[in-house]
């Protein structure tokens, strides 16, 4: 009889027990010893191919892109809560001659706003040698504005937070879908095999919470590493458990572990969640060697630390979550997610409220696109900068303004995107994507394309369909890529 089916009640209870140690999904590697994975995966990829479906599933090992990719890696820093781009990117003239007056145009349903025009408290002028209008609120993004390419007509679903922080990173405004950077993960695997694909910093917990930074039903492996400002793994960190005085101890106990989470999966019968979690200790222990060193800003040179604005009390947290972001970056992680925290949803005291956020923001944002410019990197980083909507140009309370899905800006810059330019329009008052729409979907496999990916043939088969994260839409927003026809 088989040993390791004799087992004692307590080795029953640590088998059971076990895979309740943590799911953070850093990993790769022990499932690939597992002939079930095998067969799984070789189904993957035969439908896949069949298909022309693009990449298998074969863990996080690095993965060949559809085409020549621009890009290698992206940082997104996630505006959370929406900021207002009639206040920052998205300069209308009119909005400011007609401030105080009705506004003429059609009003969507849920929105808690007087039909009043509210002009920008803030003013705005044209940029560095493109010409590109930003505003006063954002003076240090604005002395990068030839690297920016600002797109002004992205338009997407959901009038609430959860609504549209879902499209923003699953691409789903109202089931749970994988999030763009498990995406990634899944199609391109890593560049460093001893760190995860994919890491969110510091990652806000309401509106979706871990939805935002999830797998959903794509391999666990892929969902992102949560790890603080400070460099700190989150909570439920799975390297807690290997504490032992040495390698050889720590080896021991990350055996054991295995062990009783391979029983658990026999049992099972292959649960990939299980099978994530067994991935994710054994990449654990090999970030034990390289983690420390890539998140100790420490190390940094005071100058770049001063670039980011680290020491200053307006912009240090955000200043050290950006500078890790780059050295996360630079290390091999695919996807970066920077998140702001839900500061940027002023329904009241829009002046205020913006230019704490702005002066947090403002100078690790340039200061991240400097530092990436200056080691080469920026060629092939992209960065992704935005909310889930904008605001209305019409005022909310006595100094606010509502949610506005309708019609909004994102920045990307690097990665193969056109610095200095900007891509379609809102209205005369930027409440309605009229010129050049982008949705959300386009975006998205917008941000795929830059990475040599195929939003149409990255697919997962699930529950009797393909699913992608663009769902059945989506187009590349080919104006915006750098070698685009002017």
């Amino acid at each position: 009889m088989d040993s390791r089916l004799s087992l004692s009640p307590r080795r029953r209870f640590l088998t059971r027990s076990a895979c309740g140690f943590g799911m953070l999904a850093l990993a790769d590697i022990l499932a690939s010893a597992d002939p079930r994975h095998h067969a799984r995966a070789g189904q993957n990829e035969d439908a896949g191919a069949g298909r022309d479906a693009g990449p298998a599933d074969r863990g996080l090992e690095a993965k060949p892109p559809h085409f020549r990719p621009r890009a290698k890696r992206v940082i997104f820093l996630f505006m959370h809560g929406g900021p207002s781009h009639v206040d920052t990117f998205d300069y209308k003239p009119l909005l400011q001659k007609h401030d105080g007056e009705s506004y003429p145009g059609p009003m969507p349903a849920l929105i808690d706003a007087k039909p009043v025009l509210m002009g920008s408290p803030w003013k705005f002028r044209q940029r560095g040698n493109s010409g590109l209008w930003v505003s006063d609120l954002l003076p240090h993004m604005a002395s990068v504005a030839d690297e920016l390419c600002v797109v002004r007509s992205v338009h997407s679903r959901g009038q609430s937070h959860g609504q549209a922080v879902g499209m923003v990173n699953t691409g789903s405004d109202n089931f749970v879908r994988p999030s763009v950077g498990a995406w990634i993960s899944y199609g391109l695997g890593t560049e460093n095999s001893d760190l995860p694909s994919y890491v969110a910093i510091s990652p806000a917990s309401s509106h979706g919470g871990p939805r935002n930074y999830g797998a959903a039903f794509l391999p666990a492996i892929h969902q992102a590493t949560v790890i603080g400002a400070n460099g700190r793994l989150g909570s439920g960190k799975i390297a807690d458990l290997l504490t032992g005085d040495g390698a050889a101890t720590d080896r021991e106990q990350l055996e054991l572990l295995q062990r009783l989470n391979g029983e658990h999966l026999r049992r099972s019968g292959g649960d990939a969640q299980i099978e994530g979690v067994i991935e994710s200790y054994e990449l654990a222990f090999r970030m034990q060697r390289t983690a420390p060193e890539v998140l100790r800003i420490e190390d940094e040179p005071q100058h770049v630390q001063q670039l980011y604005g680290i020491g200053e009390k307006a912009t240090d947290n955000f200043g050290r979550q950006c500078l890790l972001a780059r050295r996360l970056a630079e290390a091999g992680v695919r996807f970066i997610q920077v998140s702001s925290g839900n500061v940027w949803d002023q329904h009241g005291n829009l002046r205020g409220g913006h230019e704490k956020n702005a002066l947090a923001t403002d100078q690790p944002i340039a200061g991240l696109i400097r530092d990436l410019k200056q080691r080469g990197m920026l060629d092939d980083t992209l960065l992704l900068w935005g909310g889930e909507f904008g605001r209305t140009p019409i005022v909310q309370g006595k100094d606010g303004r509502d949610h506005n899905p309708q019609g909004f800006t994102m920045l990307l810059a690097g990665g193969g995107t056109r610095g200095g330019y900007a891509h379609g329009e809102t209205d005369e008052f930027g409440y309605h994507a009229v010129g050049d729409r982008v949705h959300m979907h386009d975006l998205h496999a917008t941000i795929l394309h830059l990475l040599g990916l195929d939003h149409q043939r990255l697919v997962y088969p699930y529950a009797g369909r393909d699913f992608r994260l663009t769902d059945v839409y989506g187009r590349v927003v080919t104006p915006v890529l750098a070698d685009a026809p002017a």
